[in-house]
């Protein structure tokens, strides 16, 4: 055994080191057998070192035991390989190391799936053993990536005079749209704390506090219905500042996102960001996180059914609240009806009453409204949407907001089956002035569409009062190929104001008080305007590294039913530990509301 052999990781050695004593420790990520010789692909961190047992050493026996994710130390000499058996995918491709010593740190049991390669495995059991499937080729990278957009952020900050601030993890549970996660207090009997929603109250108060520039990579917990792009616990760059315009802040975050595109992934984004208004991104896209890596727009075609013997448009072409909105179908018109009729059952799923098309094929139309249609109509629809012989025209009717959104799902679905999201490309974008509230389906007055701190436009403090629906914030959202990557808003930042907003929501003054007494007697002490943004970092690196759900880029995730299958959690306690608490667990009688 050479006691000089200098450690190196497992891809570092190349052809210059040919003759080099050197020793190193991981994984048996292959073993094969050639003809008397044994070959092991080693692999840690690093990469991955092709190593060759002769039968002439020692260890050859132990060797011949080797299982794939034994874990173990080897030590030889560097030597090129022979020509014509360099692997040019490997980093140590040109070299292998010849083994004159073994030792086997850990035997492994035989793993549940492969590990050396990215297979499709059932996420059930990859998450029960999620230490080997983090020991994957693509969740390594996945979570490498991770790292480095989070240094690549923290770093843009820092050039920019923000100072880094944690915020407690146990808090007052306050209103901000989700259900809390709820911590009892042993010390205080029946009071509880809340996990945080997001640091939105203590930046604010940081804000009065005299810091001026905050961010943190917080971690922010809501109790809500999962899916693919949403966990009960999450990651956000978090950043307020003060004395800061809409327009301060999109820059900042906009050249952050270039930043850190630019540092992490080796990508020069195009910029500036396109920006839209919320109604016209809802009136060209159908939705307020519209995926432009294509084009396909919605139009308003009623003016085409004005006169139409087809009652059911014409009937939405002329009400005031109605329209029939269009969307090309590049090559649609090669689809039978079978598919069309498929078509049409997932248009009634994203809530349509249903799906009118007409078929522009090279021997004529094909429409189940044909016999309504004249010689015209198709043809000022055709060029309303730019259409083309061989495409289809898809039209629905109803409600304006209603049918913009039904067709702006359906514009995602016909530009993933036309190839058209393009999963290398990234398209960010800003989406600004969106309404201040919205309509409480409940009690039918108005309800916060963000949250309660966020700013009107100035000039639209009156309308509190006389309409507050048409009011719309300074608010605005960064959107990345159809997903909201964060939002943010100008904030309230007179207490005046903020108690006219919270007295207009019904809360009387104690329910101010007992719910954000602390935050207005903060306000009373002189608060700078103030502004910011919070970004999932989850979302970002799930598009950055081109993935479908966040899962697959948070190193512990939970799974569809927010339990963690590795640790089994979340289980009952030990009776004695609710009795500190004073809890007890009584049935559950039906599903809260």
């Amino acid at each position: 055994m050479d006691k000089t052999a200098i450690q190196r990781t497992c891809g570092a050695l190349v052809a210059s080191d040919a003759d080099l004593a050197v020793e190193l420790n991981g994984w048996v990520n292959r073993r094969r057998d050639h003809g008397g010789l044994i070959f092991v692909d080693i692999r840690d961190a690093d990469g991955i070192t092709q190593v060759v047992f002769d039968p002439k050493i020692a260890a050859f026996a132990q060797a011949e035991t080797l299982r794939h994710e034994d874990v173990i130390r080897v030590r030889g000499s560097v030597q090129r390989r022979p020509a014509g058996t360099e692997n040019p995918k490997l980093a140590t491709g040109e070299i292998e190391v010849t083994v004159d010593d073994l030792l086997i740190h850990s035997r492994a049991l035989v793993p549940p799936f492969p590990i050396a390669s990215d297979e499709d495995i059932d996420e059930n059991l990859r998450m029960e053993y999620r230490y080997l499937d983090l020991r994957r080729p693509r969740l390594q990278r996945n979570i490498r990536t991770r790292h480095r957009i989070v240094k690549a952020m923290r770093d843009y900050f820092d050039s920019r005079n923000f100072v880094e601030i944690e915020t407690p993890m146990l808090i007052k549970s306050t209103p901000e749209g989700a259900r809390d996660y709820l911590v009892p207090s042993r010390l205080h009997h029946g009071t509880f704390y809340a996990l945080p929603q997001s640091p939105q109250l203590l930046k604010q108060i940081l804000m009065i506090a005299g810091f001026g520039r905050y961010m943190q990579i917080a971690r922010c917990m809501r109790d809500e219905d999962l899916r693919a792009d949403r966990q009960p616990e999450f990651t956000q760059v978090d950043v307020e500042m003060s004395f800061a315009s809409q327009e301060d802040v999109l820059e900042l975050m906009e050249s952050c996102m270039i930043h850190v595109w630019k540092e992490a992934l080796g990508v020069e984004l195009p910029h500036p960001f396109p920006r839209f208004k919320h109604e016209e991104v809802m009136h060209r896209f159908g939705s307020d996180k519209p995926d432009l890596r294509f084009a396909l727009e919605l139009k308003d075609v009623s003016g085409a059914f004005s006169s139409s013997e087809f009652k059911l448009f014409r009937d939405a072409a002329e009400h005031p609240d109605q329209a029939v909105i269009g969307l090309q179908y590049p090559g649609g018109a090669s689809l039978s009806r079978r598919e069309f009729d498929a078509l049409t059952e997932l248009a009634k799923q994203f809530g349509a009453k249903g799906l009118v098309y007409i078929a522009l094929g090279t021997d004529g139309i094909k429409s189940p409204i044909a016999k309504f249609l004249d010689e015209e109509t198709p043809k000022l629809i055709t060029h309303m949407l730019e259409a083309q012989q061989g495409d289809a025209l898809l039209l629905f009717a109803g409600e304006r907001n209603e049918a913009l959104t039904i067709a702006g799902k359906m514009r995602n679905e016909i530009g993933e089956r036309c190839g058209l999201r393009d999963p290398a490309k990234f398209a960010f974008a800003w989406v600004t002035d969106f309404p201040l509230f919205e309509k409480d389906e409940e009690t039918g007055g108005p309800a916060p569409a963000h949250h309660p701190f966020t700013a009107p436009n100035d000039d639209q403090w009156d309308l509190l009062q006389t309409d507050p629906l048409a009011m719309r914030a300074q608010h605005y959202d960064m959107v990345l190929n159809g997903f909201e990557l964060g939002s943010g808003s100008i904030r309230i930042h007179k207490p005046d104001f903020q108690r006219k907003i919270f007295s207009m929501l019904g809360m009387t003054d104690e329910q101010i008080e007992e719910r954000f007494g602390f935050f207005v007697r903060a306000l009373d002490y002189g608060a700078p305007p103030h502004g910011g943004m919070a970004l999932g970092i989850d979302r970002i690196v799930m598009l950055a590294v081109g993935e479908t759900n966040i899962r697959d880029v948070i190193a512990f995730p939970k799974n569809q039913m927010a339990r963690d299958v590795m640790m089994d959690a979340p289980t009952p306690v030990p009776v004695r530990l609710l009795r500190d608490l004073s809890l007890e667990i009584k049935q559950q009688l039906g599903p809260s509301k």
